[in-house]
């Protein structure tokens, strides 16, 4: 099983995070976080590396819902979606698959609320 959904686009890389974006917007996901590694890894280690985003994303009804279920599940949220520019030019989107993620978890509640976000995190990147 593959840890996440990955779709590469003929994109820019701005185009690339505004789709992203409004996508995630669209299956009721916010951006909690942003972390640009381009600049965090200049910054911290004076090397260049492309152009790569991870946004963290948060559903809070099913935050919330997985909050009750699991009170620990907090050291796995944000769902993480990054946008990287690939060697041949183009940009790649990927979103963490909640069910590979959650899979040492053994709580049914939680299994059922990752199987609704893992299908909006798919429906995100299919429509990028």
């Amino acid at each position: 099983m593959s840890y996440h959904f990955t779709k590469k686009i003929d994109a820019s890389y701005d185009e690339a995070l505004v789709r992203a974006t409004e996508e995630l917007k669209k299956e009721g996901f916010g951006i909690l976080t942003e972390i640009d590694v381009k600049a965090a890894l200049k910054k911290k280690l004076d090397v260049d590396f492309r152009k790569y985003k991870i946004l963290g994303a948060c559903n809070p009804s099913f935050a919330y819902k997985a909050l009750q279920a699991e009170d620990k599940i907090g050291t796995m949220l944000p769902c993480n979606v990054i946008v990287q520019e690939t060697d041949d030019g183009k940009v790649e989107v990927s979103a963490i698959d909640p069910i590979a993620s959650m899979q040492a978890i053994e709580n049914q509640s939680l299994g059922d609320i990752a199987n609704q976000v893992r299908e909006k995190l798919k429906k995100v990147i299919d429509n990028i």
